[in-house]
């Protein structure tokens, strides 16, 4: 492949429209013949991406333009898949941050866009979605600078080129006066401003290891930039392992990137991002390079997790009834293989064979993991997040986490007292025109943990709570996070409308009538702040008396919905959540002497 090459990663907050520019860059490009249907976030293969509306994983993609490969990367815009962003920023030699012209930079566009001056890189700044009422392009450009400057970029890097685009309408220009036609414009700054890549073809083979995949009859396939060298189909070559030991191999497959598609190739040299199979074992970060002289490069450097959960085998009185993998061993396979592909995570054996300690970047993070497994037939439990302490400079410290919130004006102030007791700092205050306000917090992960529902409660459904990973600090000490009570069922059975109906005035259940319940299994939330057990699978004692009011309509109080997200953000110490491929369920750890009713 001898075109001109640029390798471009495309960053962003969560939702700010990467995966939509994309879209558009790839239909102009002539990626798909004509009349082909083409979904919308075609770069969004994964059903849990669809579904959320997140990227969740890096995609590669590559168009030409004017005889020139553009190598595009979709990266995520969560900070809690920054180990998907961290190492492909080490892959691409520009990257394209993308703002929303009404939002302006949130938290995750803090974050990514520190990695990306990290690596040295001098963005192209995209101010998207222009034709949105309230769209404020020239003022999103003078945040995203001033954020530039608070991040410590220099001179060249704060003379940032940027553009004026719509992703979903398809079209950029460098001025808001010219007339927004196509992509033509976004495509000739990545010619004019992406450097080519610095390899060499005639150095020594080096090709950094940034991604894995897997195909049944390829085996794993890596996924790198060729830093360089030139590397060939069927060529011996060696793999520098994170301990630098070196395994000699073989490429069984040389693919290069064209469209959505793998292209096969015979060769490729310095600059070329490649899809190569042949290393069973090789692992992100590692190095493939000549066996004559294997020279490794700069192991990726991860941030380290900031949360921790307990993934135990399902020991409830439903265990093994829904699921299709349920054993230690199934477990532990399945969470030492996700280690091969997911970076930002940590996997711990524990003194029990039955639990093992899940550490990941956040709630998100771990809720993703739990919701593949699930899809995939497992059945287990897991415990209410904690976050890792860590020792620096011999003080114990904790993670604290930049906070924004968007609220409505009556729910500025219940927002603040409540992360006020959670040990949160504002910073800053600002009221929009259109009347919302924009709170920004620091405050202790652990404080976040579990408040996105009560966030949801505060601000009745309208509020936007966005936050990423800011560093360690010193202990902040006890942080409130108050919740009632629950309700706990009384003995096995068969859900009732009878003793639901009963039992309303004690609080809110998480059931309906005809659900299957077991001894220890949280149904609800007390309104007092105990615990107290109720038998939901109570019946009426049938007479031969008509009731007065017997014909009269009853309703119950819709329940609550506890969804997987939502309990893991409510369960508290003492507590588990058991997912199954069918059921989410909350439950009791141990059983105490409670209060019957």
């Amino acid at each position: 492949m001898t075109l001109p090459i640029r390798n471009v990663a495309i960053i962003a907050h969560v939702d700010h429209g990467k995966t939509t520019l994309v879209d558009a860059l790839l239909k102009q490009a002539g990626t798909f013949r004509e009349g082909e249907t083409v979904p919308d976030c075609v770069m969004d293969s994964n059903d849990l991406e669809r579904e959320r509306g997140i990227t969740i994983l890096s995609k590669n993609t590559a168009v030409r333009y004017k005889e020139t490969l553009i190598n595009i990367v979709d990266t995520p815009g969560h900070a809690d898949f920054g180990g998907e962003v961290e190492r492909v920023l080490g892959m691409v030699d520009g990257c394209l941050l993308i703002v929303d012209a009404n939002e302006g930079p949130m938290p995750q566009t803090r974050f990514v866009l520190k990695k990306a001056l990290e690596k040295g890189l001098r963005p192209i700044v995209l101010v998207n979605k222009i034709d949105r009422p309230q769209a404020d392009p020239h003022g999103a450009v003078d945040k995203v600078l001033d954020l530039f400057l608070e991040l410590g970029a220099d001179d060249d890097q704060c003379d940032f080129p940027y553009l004026f685009a719509s992703g979903l309408t398809g079209f950029a220009k460098e001025s808001l006066e010219d007339d927004g036609v196509d992509m033509k414009p976004l495509f000739d700054a990545f010619l004019r401003h992406v450097p080519p890549p610095a390899g060499d073809p005639e150095k020594p083979l080096q090709i950094q290891v940034t991604t894995l995949d897997y195909s049944e009859y390829l085996g794993r396939i890596v996924i790198g930039k060729i830093h360089n060298g030139t590397v060939k189909m069927a060529q011996q070559v060696a793999l520098v392992t994170e301990t630098n030991d070196i395994v000699k191999g073989k490429v069984t497959k040389l693919m290069g990137f064209e469209g959505l598609s793998r292209v096969e190739l015979e060769s490729a040299s310095a600059g070329n991002i490649v899809a190569i199979a042949g290393f069973a074992n090789a692992n992100i970060g590692e190095t493939i390079t000549c066996p004559n002289e294997p020279q490794a490069l700069p192991l990726i450097k991860v941030d380290e997790p900031t949360l921790q959960m307990t993934f135990c085998v399902n020991d409830s009185p439903f265990a093994g009834q829904e699921g299709q993998f349920v054993t230690s061993r199934q477990l532990r396979d399945r969470l030492l293989r996700e280690l091969e592909t997911n970076v930002a995570l940590r996997v711990e054996e524990t003194d029990s064979p039955d639990k093992f300690a899940v550490s990941g970047r956040g709630e998100l993070h771990l809720g993703i993991l739990i919701e593949t497994m699930r899809r995939e037939g497992y059945e287990f439990q897991v415990s209410q997040p904690q976050v890792i302490y860590r020792e620096v400079s011999g003080q114990p410290c904790e993670p604290y986490e930049y906070l924004v919130l968007d609220v409505s004006e009556e729910a500025v102030g219940g927002c603040i007292e409540r992360l006020g007791q959670r040990r949160g700092e504002m910073q800053d205050m600002q009221v929009s025109p259109n009347g919302r306000t924009q709170l920004e917090f620091v405050i202790p992960a652990r404080g976040l943990v579990g408040f996105r529902g009560e966030f949801m409660r505060l601000t009745r459904g309208d509020g936007i709570m966005n936050h990423s990973f800011l560093d360690y600090r010193p202990l902040a000490g006890e942080v409130s996070a108050r919740r009632n009570g629950v309700l706990i069922a009384f003995e096995e059975g068969t859900a009732t409308f009878y003793a639901l109906k009963n039992a309303e005035d004690r609080g809110v259940f998480f059931i309906e009538p005809g659900v299957k319940v077991y001894k220890g299994m949280i149904v609800g939330e007390h309104n007092r702040p105990q615990d107290l057990e109720l038998n939901v699978c109570k019946t009426k004692q049938l007479t031969n008396h008509r009731s007065a009011t017997g014909d009269e309509l009853v309703q119950l109080q819709t329940p609550t919905e506890m969804s997987l997200e939502r309990a893991l953000e409510y369960i508290g110490p003492g507590e588990l959540v058991e997912v199954t491929p069918e059921s989410v369920r909350l439950r009791k750890v141990a059983q105490k002497k409670l209060a019957k009713r």
